[in-house]
């Protein structure tokens, strides 16, 4: 008879599969013990397979519904029946494991999408409306969740006017809760208990809405907390600002700080973020300005001068502050920074960089088409450089110009190279590329290069429609050269929002 790990040792080695679900998929095919060992680790977040801003089809979310159905507890199916509320399940008998006592991740949000997507075409044979059904079935399957959860580590809950899920914030799992992301516009009454109860939260997600009134029970459970270490605010109004006194309580504690304005009716002008430099301890800030004019984020200026010793992640995802206010902020904390994203282009900004960041590893700026000069600079003079995201085409510099300069600069741990070209256009000869790699396979390199072109449409391809590129590629992707892949645009930045709402 063959020798059996235990399972607590099955549980760390499968630890390390938890996103190559395909691998951990196959494990449940080997033993029961596998089977339970790879279950719970799935079901520790079933939320985590989308992304943030994808919605659930039909066809998964009645899979996960009725999934959820079987495990829901007699009393609970009773109340469906009386209802007439009908849900197959994938058997008759009673589930092979109790799959929601794994789970470490409540998403309120993502119960209520699954249980209307599920339900939408199926119409009530009962006086109830749509919504009262699928009220009623999301209740039930929540108040399953919160009574068969015994160690919570994470809730998700937005508020939606179409159900109200929490009589009360208390379930026996709660007390272990380390990440909130919630809504403002909850009950006062959810966030009184939930402060009677949570004192060592380490990260909380806070979506502001529109005129939304923030309740001091919100407040007081934010002062409350022990060790606030991530904070992420997402607004759509302006009104929020009375909400900064409980935040800056935590200006020792606070590591990580995102700040997403999501609305182009915000007033930028005035958009407060000096209070900022009380954050002393952070090491990393994101800020997210998605309006369609650019802002001119005054405030900004307040914060040029402040140096942040422990800096080491900086991204801007969509607008920047003025090019001189930004380069006096990376003059004074660009030393320790290990990331730095910036999406617009500024010939003194982008300049500066090489002086400023000596110690980057992953760095996303726009080049103009005439500034291929500053990327080698930058290459030379960032010698810890392993990844960098570059936008090719009309007017920015060409594949061409980044492949050879990239394998000619490049220090020997890079090791990231990604490539958008939004227009399509001046994209790579096969001949141009092929001697980028010959180039790169005589390198001395550490590890293999991964080489992501994101494309702008799957109608349009550029670097990776070409018949003779894709064979070349696939030449020395099988020499254990490279690896390649391919990302619609918008993919990322997807992905990482998700990271930041769904780690």
């Amino acid at each position: 008879m063959g020798c059996q790990l235990p399972a607590d040792c099955l549980n760390e080695i499968f630890e390390y599969l938890e996103k190559d679900k395909p691998a951990l998929y196959s494990c449940l095919l080997v033993n029961r013990l596998w089977c339970e060992v790879s279950v719970e680790i799935l079901w520790k977040n079933i939320w985590n397979f989308k992304s943030y801003r994808q919605k659930y089809s039909q066809k998964v979310a009645s899979s996960l519904l009725s999934t959820f159905i079987t495990c829901l507890p007699n009393d609970s199916k009773e109340v469906l029946y009386k209802n007439e509320i009908f849900i197959s399940t994938p058997t008759p008998k009673q589930s092979l494991f109790n799959y929601v006592a794994f789970c470490k991740v409540l998403s309120i949000i993502d119960i209520n999408e699954i249980v209307y997507n599920a339900l939408k075409d199926i119409p009530c044979i009962n006086l109830l409306s749509v919504d009262d059904r699928n009220r009623l079935v999301t209740n039930e399957v929540t108040k399953m969740f919160t009574n068969q959860i015994s160690s919570l580590k994470k809730l998700i809950y937005y508020y939606n006017y179409s159900h109200k899920v929490f009589s009360s914030a208390y379930f026996p799992g709660m007390k272990e809760l380390s990440e909130l992301c919630c809504s403002s516009n909850l009950p006062s009454d959810f966030y009184y208990q939930m402060s009677q109860i949570c004192h060592n939260l380490k990260s909380i997600t806070i979506e502001f809405g529109y005129d939304d009134h923030i309740s001091n029970e919100l407040k007081e459970l934010i002062s409350l907390q022990n060790n606030l270490k991530i904070l992420t605010l997402s607004i759509y109004m302006e009104s929020w600002t009375n909400i900064i006194p409980s935040l800056t309580k935590h200006s020792n504690t606070l590591t990580k700080l995102r700040i997403y304005y999501e609305d182009d009716h915000i007033n930028y002008y005035f958009l407060p973020l000096s209070f900022i430099s009380l954050f002393s301890n952070l090491q990393e800030i994101i800020f997210s300005f998605t309006c369609l004019t650019v802002p001119d984020l005054k405030d900004f200026k307040n914060l040029q001068h402040v140096k942040f010793p422990k800096l080491q992640i900086l991204k801007f995802l969509y607008q920047n502050p003025k090019p001189k206010y930004l380069m006096k902020f990376i003059e004074n904390n660009g030393k320790n920074l290990r990331e730095l994203y910036i999406c617009e282009n500024n010939n003194i900004l982008n300049s500066s960089i090489a002086n400023f960041c000596p110690n980057l590893k992953s760095l996303f700026i726009i080049f103009n088409d005439d500034e291929i000069d500053i990327l080698k600079n930058i290459l030379i003079s960032c010698r810890y450089l392993v990844s960098i995201k570059i936008q090719c085409g009309d007017g920015y510099l060409t594949e061409k110009e980044v492949l050879e300069t990239i394998a000619n600069y490049s220090s020997s741990n890079f090791c990231e190279l990604k490539i958008y070209n939004e227009s399509c256009t001046n994209h790579v000869s096969s001949e141009d590329l092929e001697s980028f790699l010959i180039i790169w396979k005589n390198r001395n390199q550490k590890n293999i290069l991964r080489f992501i072109i994101i494309e702008n449409d799957n109608k349009y391809k550029c670097l990776s429609g070409n018949e003779e590129n894709k064979k070349i590629i696939e030449k020395y992707v099988n020499l254990g050269i490279i690896k390649f892949e391919i990302k619609l645009y918008g993919e990322e930045e997807e992905e990482e929002e998700n990271l930041y709402f769904y780690a």
